[in-house]
């Protein structure tokens, strides 16, 4: 497994994550399984949130945990809130966010996160509030190291100025298909095409340069949700593109989409939610593939972009 170290962040942390947002539709032991599984393929970080399965994500994997036999300080637990969706609104407010920890810790059967990540902007956030709480938190103990979800630089920057706690990690959604993240710097001042617009206030520069790291969501799905690009016939070229590298280097079309994310100079990790234990096993060679400058480029034109 490809393993790195996250800038005043959590050192030596596996460069592929295992989501656990799918985890309430599997028992005890079938989660205890893909956690293993997981681990022995060398991922030590998990991924959660509070409104994964409005908590049962996170009692689940706590339900499994026991079973696997791994210790709990040989792996990396990272929970979001700020989305309460039974509330149909984002809060990030003092109280919500350290309630929502000690929720989460509870439900988790643990006395720390390793890290937290506000999940979403809350559009009325006050920073002074979010610092206090970060304050509290980091105290107490009940959390190591803070980052954000799907946050632009001046939002980040907002938060910046009256934490004191370094915001060390953004995720935000990147695939091959979903790579607005990319596109714009690549297209920019072309008015031919809606890949020059700006959607993102040039975030992966700007955490480049903060020593932010970005995780990236949904890897394998193109739009919001829609699906996987994989043996997709929405996506041919891609799908050959793919298929032909992954040939070349003994593993699944799934871990050369993977290994294109991890390519990228920015060092990011990769968000992989999937709960079949074999198809994990397939995701992580992920992590044993070096694509070269010219791999990368073909695989992203393959996706449909075009040379400017």
């Amino acid at each position: 497994m490809k393993m790195i170290n996250i800038v005043n962040g959590p050192q030596n942390v596996s460069a592929i994550i295992q989501g656990c947002m799918r985890m309430p539709a599997l028992s005890k032991e079938d989660a205890a399984k893909v956690i293993r599984t997981a681990f022995d393929c060398g991922v030590n970080f998990f991924d959660h949130a509070t409104c994964y399965g409005s908590g049962e994500a996170e009692e689940r994997f706590a339900q499994a945990f026991p079973l696997t036999g791994i210790r709990r300080e040989d792996i990396f637990i990272q929970s979001k809130c700020g989305l309460c969706l039974d509330r149909n609104e984002f809060d990030w407010t003092k109280d919500n966010i350290l309630s929502s920890v000690d929720d989460s810790l509870r439900r988790l059967n643990v006395e720390y996160l390793d890290a937290l990540l506000l999940h979403r902007p809350d559009l009325l956030f006050e920073p002074e509030e979010v610092a206090e709480a970060f304050e509290l938190l980091e105290k107490s103990g009940k959390v190591r190291h803070f980052g954000v979800s799907n946050l632009m630089p001046m939002q980040i920057e907002l938060l910046r100025k009256f934490s004191s706690q370094p915001l060390v990690i953004n995720q935000v959604q990147l695939s091959l298909e979903q790579s607005q993240l990319i596109d714009q710097a690549f297209y920019m001042n072309n008015k031919t095409t809606d890949m020059s617009v700006n959607r993102d206030d040039s975030l992966l520069d700007y955490c480049r340069l903060n020593d932010i790291t970005i995780q990236a969501w949904s890897p394998l799905q193109y739009g919001m949700f829609r699906g996987t690009f994989i043996d997709n016939p929405e996506f041919p070229e891609l799908n050959k593109a793919l298929a032909e590298i992954a040939e070349r280097e003994n593993v699944t079309k799934a871990a050369v989409a993977v290994a294109w994310i991890l390519r990228h100079p920015a060092k990011m990790q990769a968000v992989v939610g999937t709960m079949n234990p074999e198809h994990i096993k397939d995701i992580c060679s992920a992590a044993n593939v070096t694509l070269s400058h010219h791999d990368w480029y073909a695989l992203y034109l393959a996706s449909g972009k075009f040379l400017p």
